[in-house]
Formats: C-alpha cells, structure tokens, sequence
C-alpha cells in the first residue's frame, strides 16, 4: 500500500485505467484524477446513465464493453468498481496478468485522501446531502477544496465533483463493509448510526464498532463533528472521549452545546429557516426537512473547521458568504428532488431507503407544503434490510396521505428466498396508514395514478430501487397533456 500512496502523491502524468467508470462514485473520481494532471480512461457496459454526459464533457474516454484488450502496458494503476472482480471480468483479469496495481474503488478513494487535508462525511443517512451542502459553502468561499458527493449536485453543475483547488479534500465516505476505513481523514462528519446493512451488520453493536474504528483514525488534535440529537452519535461521543482524549468533539443539533447548536428552525413560504448559537445570522435553505437544517449545521461545522484551518478565524463577510451558499444550494439528484410540476402536480424523487430518512423526509415535504396531497410511491430495498427493519418500514410513512408500495428491490448482492416478504411488508404497512395501494412493478401503477393525481398533489416516488421511472413517465403523461 505504501507504493500506491506514493503513487497518489504524485499523480501528475500519470496513467490510470477505471473499469466501472459510469458509476456515480468512479466518474466522479475520474474528474478528482483528470483535475490533478492524470490520464484517465476506462470501460462499462454499454447501457446509458447520466455520467455518459458528465464523462463526455470532460473529454474523459471510455470504452463500452470489457475486453483483454482494454488493457494496455503503459496503464499505471487500474481503478475497478465493487460490481467486477478478476475472476469473471476480463479487463481486471488482464490487469492482474500483466501484473499492474489495481484497487477497489474505495481503497483508491482512500489513497487519493492520504495526499491531502481531508475530512470525511459519513453516517446511516444524511451524508449525501451534508457533503453536497459543505461543498456549496466552500465553493461559496472560494477556498482551496475539492469535494466528491455520492449524487450529481446542482451547485457542482450536475457532477458529483466540484473541483477548486488541492490544499482540502472533503469526500462522502461509506459504512457497508467497512469502506470508509480506507480514508486518511483529518476530521469527520458523523451524522447518525442505527441499525443498517443487516447483511453485513448482523446487530448495531457490529455497525457502531465500525464507527469508533472510523473516529480512531483521526490523528492527534483531528476534529469529530457529530450530531448530538442522534443517540448512536452520543454513544460514540462518549467512548471516543474515553479512548481518545486528544481528539476535538465538535456537537451540533437542536440538543448540542456551543457554537453549532440550533436555537431556532422554522418553515414558511418554501423557506427552511435556521439559525445556531454561535453565530448572529439566519440561514435560509430552499430544501424542506428539519433534517436538511441538521445537515446544514453539520456541513457549517465542517467548512468552519476548514476556514480557520485555511485563514486562521472566521470573518463577518465569510458568513454573509456562507448565508449565500446556504440560499444558493439546489439540492441532489434523488434527495428530495423536484422533477417537475405539470398541471398544477408536483413531481418528486428521493432516495430515502431507511425507516428514519424516510419518515424525516416525508415530513419535511409535508411541512413545506402544509395544504397539498401527499402521495408516496415507495419501494424498499434489499431483502435483508426490509425484514431487520420491518416495523419500522410499516410506520415510517405516515406523514403520507396515501402510499403505494411495489416489490422489493433486491441489491445485486443477494437473491429473492421466494419468500412472501412483499406481501408481509404491504400487511404491515396497512396497519399504520389507512391508504395504501399495491402494485407489483412500479409501471404497473401508472394508470391508477394517470387518472387519480389531481392539481395541487405532491406526488414522491422514494427508495433506492427503480420506481423513479414512475414518477418520471407521469410527469411526461401531464407535461403532454399541457
């Protein structure tokens, strides 16, 4: 490993092969390369995704389809997604042969973080959008930062990147499998942990030891911003205290002490108002959810860390900046995304896949939009999590005034038992809302909805599965209809 750091370093010329490279978490880090002075080029399937575009505006190439003959001597280091092993794909299977270093998408991330300041954002929920948020601020800022989200932001122009200087690297980092373990961070988010990744994380105990084991990495005088109205956050503030003294709690949230608490939140006229104790401004947010102003303290915690690191303290004017980056932010793809409103609908997708972010979201939508229908289109996602969490899966979407659920979505890591847990989960949802429909496939809803959405409705398709086609070919259907 200490071959590969070197060779993060300095990366300036040279030439890195990423197999995978329509992803969402490779073709972001295909810009982070390209901006430093490297090669970068790769291969996928031949299946179209909206990083073809982002791929083909950075004059990135990439070849559609895997073959021995994608890989040449003069590649300095392959990058390959989780999705492809040596066994079964040829490019890493040549790679290998020709004996050229290759890492796993998430070691690379973690090897690229070694060469700078970095910090990294993580927890159960809420780490998408704190790190869009933190990167909205810097940019705000102008400092020397670079950020990777783990969605297209629209304050980085649609990418997952915002590329803006090398002194600061802030990334999303993963929890599944221990991912984030791999990062080199110099201080980190910590937004919330509870049960999740069932698959992987049999108990909590499992998934919080993985966080302590993520906060021990921080070096002397590293900085741990976490969320003090989140009581797996507390736990892991009080065994850090114990176990690393010389490591800085920074708490933020309604119950927090010192600069970053929220004294005040409130909703009107589309705006999510905030402001903290440490500082004399009101921050407004155009993105409804008492969970997005958690975020957004989070994510001023962050960049305040960053600004006295960069400048040494905090000016008047980079909070009239800060305020601005807080009112210019838009949002991420499938985060309480608006997709369009048509005949007086409104159209939206979110990615919420957890019994908390989802309950946290839905009320958010319907405290943003306090007179209009609410209708949820949910899918759930993996076998695993739908059955560790069922009961919460069943009462989380109550703030919806009708729910229609489809067939679980299964991960690619695992397989349909056959069981009847799709039915156990409508059963169990019809026990908490007195409203909900069931269609197998999520088109298999679309004439219901065609002719029952009405104007003035809210209408959410939610989970990480593939039910925004729904939401997508309704708001098409009424977009025509104009």
């Amino acid at each position: 490993m200490a071959d590969i750091k070197d060779l993060f370093k300095d990366i300036k010329g040279k030439k890195f092969f990423l197999v995978g490279i329509k992803g969402t978490g490779l073709s972001a880090f295909a810009e982070l390369l390209l901006s430093a002075g490297a090669g970068v080029s790769g291969s996928d399937t031949a299946e179209k995704f909206y990083t073809d575009q982002v791929l083909a505006s950075l004059g990135i190439p990439y070849i559609e389809g895997f073959s021995a003959d994608n890989i040449t001597d003069d590649i300095d280091c392959v990058i390959y997604s989780s999705a492809y092993n040596p066994v079964t794909n040829p490019d890493l299977a040549e790679a290998q042969r020709r004996g050229i270093p290759m890492l796993e998408y998430t070691a690379a991330l973690g090897a690229f973080s070694c060469a700078y300041d970095a910090g990294g954002i993580a927890g159960v929920h809420g780490k998408t959008t704190t790190t869009a948020i933190t990167g909205t601020l810097l940019k705000a800022l102008d400092a020397p930062a670079s950020v990777l989200a783990g969605s297209a932001v629209s304050n980085f122009g649609g990418h997952s990147t915002l590329v803006n200087g090398g002194r600061y690297f802030v990334a999303e980092t993963c929890e599944y499998k221990r991912h984030f373990m791999s990062f080199c961070p110099r201080r980190i988010i910590v937004t919330s942990i509870e049960p999740d990744h069932l698959d992987f994380y049999p108990t909590y105990q499992d998934i919080f030891n993985a966080f302590v084991d993520y906060a021990n990495l921080l070096p002397k005088g590293g900085e741990l911003i976490y969320c003090a109205d989140d009581k797996g956050c507390c736990e892991l503030r009080d065994v850090i205290q114990k176990k690393r003294p010389d490591i800085v709690l920074i708490p933020y949230g309604k119950n927090a002490e010192g600069d970053f608490k929220i004294t005040s939140n409130t909703v009107s006229d589309g705006r999510n108002s905030f402001t903290v104790a440490g500082y004399d401004k009101t921050f407004v947010l155009h993105i409804p959810g008492k969970h997005i102003a958690l975020d957004a303290a989070a994510a001023l915690a962050m960049t305040v860390c960053i600004l006295k690191s960069w400048k040494g303290s905090v000016s008047a004017d980079d909070i009239l900046k800060i305020a601005a980056g807080f009112e210019a932010f838009r949002g991420s793809k499938r985060r309480s995304e608006i997709v369009g409103e048509a005949k007086g609908i409104l159209f939206m997708d979110d990615y919420g896949h957890h019994p908390t972010a989802i309950r946290l979201t839905l009320e958010g939508i319907r405290n943003f939009y306090p007179n209009r229908r609410l209708i949820v289109d949910f899918m759930s996602h993996t076998y695993s999590r739908t059955e560790g969490l069922l009961d919460e899966f069943a009462s989380c979407l109550g703030a919806a005034d009708e729910v229609i659920l489809n067939d679980i979505y299964a991960s690619a890591r695992e397989k349909n038992s056959g069981s009847d847990l799709d039915q156990r989960l409508y059963q169990a949802v019809c026990t908490h809302h007195k409203n909900v429909q069931y269609f197998k496939k999520p088109l298999d809803g679309f004439a219901y909805l065609a002719s029952h959405l009405k104007a003035g409705d809210v209408f959410v398709t939610m989970g990480a599965g593939d039910n925004w086609t729904l939401g997508k070919k309704l708001f098409e259907y009424f977009e025509a209809k104009r």
